[in-house]
């Protein structure tokens, strides 16, 4: 009596998949055809969760990093990211710590939220392709009809677009911060906020602009680093330059050793001598420069101690430009 062993016969989906598929690989393994013809149904959900945590586990690793790069340490160091700052704030001026303050941490802010946003989309894109692709969807059509939808919103938001890239590259350059008194254009004062897509800033008369970052042009900042305070003094021509020049010499000494103006002064001042001279009018011209948040007191301060010594010395006034074109009939004397 002799036994014939029947082979059996390899499941229909390993000839019409292609080679190393899940039903190719269970059945080489097992030799079992109900199993190998379900290895696409217990194979299939597998993957799809690996992709999920896989990219899940990637965009956390990611914006950690990013949080990382983005926030200052226990210490008050400068952020990764915004560690360029610290280059452009000089030694004379205290340690940036003491300096950025609330503008560094809207830059971080603003950039760390935007750096996660693009990371989380990006990997959630490819996610969803990835998961796609295992339906054995064809993702050409799909691409192509994204396509055309990103170009037209592109093209319906393109201001948009231009406020946030320019927002962008405001904050990565410093252009400026919170605090800092700038000149826009159309609108200057402090800044109250710098977002993404706008700048909010408060001028003089406390009237609060909205200033959106694709429409500037230039940036005037006037609190970044340090300042320069220039002060013209007009003398009449009848006046000797020598006698109005040693007063101002001296003013510009007892300021300049004072407790509360001296520690502002990144340098000693320097009276530059004879600015214009007018029919009207010799402008001797002082210069001296000065912590950025106090250029405006000082000048003040300056202006009103070389008024006051003027006085004293009995050394008369000139006219101003504004004052000389009125006397003229609106005519700007020569300079």
């Amino acid at each position: 009596m002799s036994i014939t062993l029947i082979a059996e016969e390899p499941p229909a989906c390993t000839t019409s998949t292609d080679a190393g598929s899940a039903c190719d690989l269970l059945w080489q393994w097992t030799k079992i055809p109900w199993l190998a013809e379900s290895g696409e149904v217990i194979v299939k959900p597998l993957r799809i969760i690996f992709i999920i945590l896989l990219c899940l586990l990637a965009r956390n690793l990611i914006n950690r990093a990013i949080t990382r790069m983005t926030s200052a340490n226990g210490e008050g160091k400068s952020p990764g990211i915004l560690r360029p700052f610290k280059e452009k704030v000089p030694a004379v001026l205290g340690s940036p710590a003491s300096i950025v303050g609330e503008r560094r941490r809207q830059r971080s802010r603003a950039l760390g939220s935007v750096l996660r946003s693009m990371v989380t989309g990006v990997i959630f894109t490819i996610m969803t392709m990835l998961i796609l692709a295992e339906f054995n969807i064809n993702l050409g059509p799909l691409l192509a009809s994204a396509g055309i939808v990103g170009l037209a919103i592109g093209f319906g938001a393109q201001a948009l677009v231009k406020d946030v890239i320019s927002g962008m590259f405001m904050l990565l350059e410093d252009q400026y911060g919170v605090g800092d008194v700038v000149d826009l254009g159309e609108a200057s004062g402090t800044v109250e906020a710098v977002g993404l897509r706008v700048t909010t800033i408060r001028d003089a008369k406390g009237s609060l602009w909205y200033v959106r970052n694709g429409e500037i042009i230039r940036v005037g900042n006037m609190s970044q680093g340090w300042a320069m305070v220039i002060i013209d003094v007009p003398i009449a021509p009848t006046e000797s330059i020598e006698k109005a020049s040693e007063v101002i010499t001296e003013v510009l000494d007892t300021v300049a050793e004072g407790e509360r103006w001296g520690r502002v002064m990144l340098a000693e001042p320097e009276l530059l001598g004879v600015e214009s001279v007018t029919p009207y009018a010799t402008t001797l011209r002082v210069s001296l420069k000065t912590d950025p948040d106090s250029q405006w007191g000082l000048g003040r301060e300056l202006r009103a101690r070389i008024s006051e010594a003027m006085r004293v010395a009995g050394i008369a006034a000139g006219l101003t430009d504004l004052q000389a074109q009125m006397r003229s009939g609106g005519n700007a004397p020569v300079k």
